[in-house]
């Protein structure tokens, strides 16, 4: 089965050559000029994979990318920004994008990016299907998560931190594994701090008091482990 790829991007030009490009791969491209038929489309297609401007008309896309995950989207995110600047990659990543390339960018380097993010999802599918601790349900298949039967909302990102403490439960995962094992080694942009803001969602999300955690525990100057 072909995979699904949307492409919002307002620059004509790259638009198609994108599209192009991607369809003659085998993906079975959409496309949107603006941020609200980008996010309209994401919503309504799910599609298996989100290529997202950052500068877009009527919508930006950090508000499409925070927008699709409040509504429980689980596409990959593969963010495209002009600006060489670490707070808006980072800013993007953390309201919920899984990687981003900067303008100007090769299409065999767009198109490695967008093959390991959909491997990244297959391989994540293909190994621990679904996990209980205390009141909370993840399933880790079909990208959902439950407190009590209510959703948590917990982002694919935040499903994938999560589900690398289980894998180690009772060790310590220093926050240079989670850099490599969730993010990529080849990604230089996302910082400890990034890290460390994304544990501080998930425990607001599975905690009964997050600021004294039962289950994701801190290790001073090193970083997390999952104890259930």
């Amino acid at each position: 089965m072909k995979k699904t790829i949307l492409i919002v991007e307002d620059d004509t030009g790259i638009r198609v050559i994108l599209q192009d490009a991607l369809s003659e791969q085998g993906y079975d491209v959409t496309t949107a000029a603006d941020g609200e038929k980008g996010l309209e489309l994401a919503l309504a297609l799910k599609p298996d994979l989100i290529i997202l401007d950052v500068m877009l008309p009527l919508m930006d896309g950090f508000e499409i990318c925070k927008k699709v995950r409040r509504e429980g989207g689980t596409s990959p995110i593969l963010m495209l920004t002009v600006k060489d600047e670490e707070v808006d990659k980072v800013l993007g990543l953390e309201l919920g994008a899984d990687d981003y390339v900067t303008k100007p960018f090769s299409l065999k380097e767009l198109s490695a990016r967008v093959k390991a993010l959909l491997r990244r999802v297959e391989d994540y599918q293909n190994e621990i299907k679904l996990y209980r601790f205390g009141r909370v349900e993840l399933d880790f298949q079909k990208y959902e998560s439950r407190k009590d039967g209510l959703d948590l909302g917990l982002t694919p990102l935040e499903l994938r931190i999560l589900r690398l403490l289980i894998d180690r439960k009772g060790q310590v995962v220093s926050r240079d594994e989670f850099l490599d094992c969730v993010w990529g080694a080849d990604n230089l942009v996302v910082s400890h701090r990034t890290v460390d803001s994304h544990m501080a969602h998930i425990r607001k999300k599975i905690e009964d008091n997050p600021s004294k955690p039962q289950y994701i525990k801190s290790v001073h100057s090193i970083g997390y482990k999952f104890k259930d």
